[in-house]
């Protein structure tokens, strides 16, 4: 059983201006550098050293008491959002999606369009818009990214109007978050996926900068593209031997997230996380009191699975904060993050259990095991047999 490690305290003010923040910041996948510029100033205040790849995912240090074994947390800061596909006839812009998320969340949104000359503002609307000219056929037309298109807020009534402004096929497309910060802890906003997850891995960093020392090096890894795929593939070091991702948990009919507490996943499209860190992190909060439940997730894949696609040989994990209406208009709740960001600062804390996960390679000796004994068995195996009846 993991012993309990002495819960910081996670300062929720500093969480949410930093989920506010972000929210602020358009990141669509394909378009980060400014909000790894915000994450990378924010790691300096704090004190921790970084460093960036070539196209901007951040590996930011944490040291400790040596480098063997080393843990990593990984978040992403890129979101859903949509791409120019044509410039249409009628002045308005054709659209694909960036990531997978529905048209249907897309219709009446705000948006940014990034193009050569600067941005744009519009709106996604379905073809057939105006009930004063569609009628009933407003709510009879088909849903799919077909059957929307993007108003530019500007002079724009054929195609030629559109190459005029500097628009052209492979613009980017930013969603507005429009978020709403409620006094009862409930947060309704696009992108909290995974805009929440970032924050509240900042906040256990803060949390933890003048904290004790970690026993291995802790890499608090911050990625560009998983909602297309990538995610954390090429950011990983050799001597990491165990990550956890932190993503949203999908609370739904049939699911057994929560909006509150910690849900960790068991499994999700790819396959079962790893048994003895996934069992870590339910300890980690039994010991700590830290509430939880398990849920397995059927179409969702987070950056843990990008990292083992790579070739990385390395136990992952998923921890997640409960969101309902995800790739929607989302909603979460601050008693989540803050359960999850106590939950990483306690993982990052706790003593290595697997010491032979120092190496990438070993013998048998020192490798794990699985217990295969009848329920209730384990319990009771170092406990002498009871008397013979004579």
């Amino acid at each position: 059983m993991t012993e309990a490690t002495p819960r910081l305290a996670i300062d929720i003010d500093y969480l949410g201006a930093q989920l506010a923040a972000l929210l602020q910041i358009p990141s669509p996948t394909g378009y980060t550098d400014s909000v790894v510029r915000h994450v990378c100033h924010e790691l300096e205040s704090l004190g921790f050293d970084y460093v960036l790849t070539r196209r901007g995912a951040i590996r930011a240090h944490m040291k400790g008491a040596q480098p063997k074994g080393a843990r990593a947390i990984v978040g992403h800061v890129d979101t859903l959002g949509a791409q120019v596909k044509a410039l249409k006839a009628n002045g308005r812009l054709e659209l694909v999606p960036i990531g997978s998320w529905s048209a249907r969340f897309a219709e009446g949104a705000r948006t940014t369009i990034f193009c050569e000359r600067g941005t744009y503002r519009g709106t996604i609307l379905p073809l057939k818009a105006s009930g004063h000219t569609y009628a009933d056929e407003i709510d009879t037309q088909p849903t799919g990214w077909p059957h929307v298109e993007l108003r530019v807020d500007a002079r724009a009534q054929t195609h030629d109007d559109l190459v005029r402004l500097g628009i052209d096929v492979g613009d980017i497309v930013a969603i507005d978050p429009q978020p709403e910060f409620l006094g009862n802890g409930f947060i309704v906003s696009r992108h909290l996926d995974n805009k929440a997850g970032v924050a509240l891995m900042l906040a256990a960093l803060k949390a933890m900068k003048d904290g004790p020392e970690p026993p291995v090096d802790v890499y608090w890894l911050f990625t560009i593209s998983e909602e297309v795929g990538h995610g954390a593939a090429s950011i990983l070091l050799p001597d990491v031997a165990s990550m956890v991702a932190v993503d949203n948990g999908t609370s739904a009919p049939g699911q057994n997230s929560s909006e509150f507490g910690v849900t960790i996943s068991m499994a999700d499209m790819t396959g079962p996380f790893d048994y003895h860190l996934t069992q870590k992190l339910v300890n980690l909060c039994r010991a700590n009191d830290i509430r939880f439940r398990k849920d397995i997730f059927r179409y969702y894949r987070s950056d843990s699975a990008s990292a083992i696609e790579a070739g990385a040989d390395v136990r992952t994990a998923l921890v997640t904060f409960g969101i309902d209406a995800s790739h929607g208009y989302e909603r979460i709740h601050m008693h989540s993050l803050r359960s999850v960001a106590e939950l990483l600062t306690a993982y990052a804390l706790s003593e290595v259990e697997i010491t032979r996960d120092f190496e990438p390679v070993g013998p048998l000796e020192g490798f794990t095991k699985q217990s295969s004994e009848p329920a209730g068995q384990a319990l009771t195996a170092h406990k002498p047999p009871p008397p013979r009846k004579r």
